[in-house]
């Protein structure tokens, strides 16, 4: 990992005008207006933290992972990777970082590859998918845009670690994260984010023990 990329923030959390936790295994849904900075906190570390974006005002264009890998040539997300859209513009941009390493590939714990990945009895676990499909139904953000199960790309992993076999298999091992660790976005455009803090018990890198996130946003200084 190129340290050079582990940058801090100047932004103190008590100007912030939203300073929220959301509890391990839970779904987290918020409006970041253009301009505004976006803060993820991995408050006991190497929680994996689910994420998806959405255009506020045209739910059709959202985060791709294509894009974004393919426009930087880079797998992993840290301090000034922008984060695109499927129709090639800039979403975000990653402006701190204290991790250094963010996964694009492993997708989201779900009912069938918690089956594939550990057992056949773990098919009834609380997963990603079901907080992403929760929030898409209930959620009065993501109802006003008339989303639905549909409506779910690929996800960033923040604070995973997933690396890439010379095979081109995915290993996923344990995390690079520790407690306060942080990434923080600008928003280039009004976004919906869509979180899944992740519930998932059957894998060691976070010590079968899923942990809470905090999330910050502040208004352009």
């Amino acid at each position: 990992m190129n340290t050079s990329y582990l940058i801090t923030s100047q932004l103190d959390p008590r100007h912030a005008v939203i300073d929220e936790i959301c509890a391990a295994g839970e779904p987290w849904v918020k409006l970041v207006k253009q301009g505004q900075i976006f803060r993820i906190v991995d408050l006991e570390g190497n929680q994996a933290v689910d994420t998806l974006f959405f255009n506020a005002n045209n739910a059709v264009e959202r985060y791709s992972a294509t894009d974004t890998i393919r426009a930087q040539n880079k797998l992993y997300l840290t301090t000034d990777s922008k984060l695109y859209s499927n129709l090639g513009n800039v979403m975000l941009t990653i402006v701190a970082d204290t991790c250094g390493r963010h996964d694009t590939l492993g997708g989201a714990c779900a009912a069938e590859s918690n089956t594939v990945r550990y057992a056949l009895e773990k098919f009834p676990m609380h997963s990603c998918r079901d907080n992403f499909l929760h929030a898409l139904a209930h959620d009065p953000l993501c109802q006003q845009l008339g989303m639905n199960k549909r409506d779910l790309p690929s996800n960033i992993n923040f604070f995973m670690n997933v690396p890439v076999t010379e095979a081109g298999g995915l290993d996923f091992v344990d995390g690079i994260s520790a407690s306060g660790k942080y990434v923080e976005m600008q928003a280039e455009m009004d976004v919906l984010v869509l979180i899944s803090n992740c519930p998932q018990l059957n894998n060691p890198c976070n010590a079968y023990n899923p942990t809470p996130i905090q999330l910050l946003i502040w208004d352009p200084q």
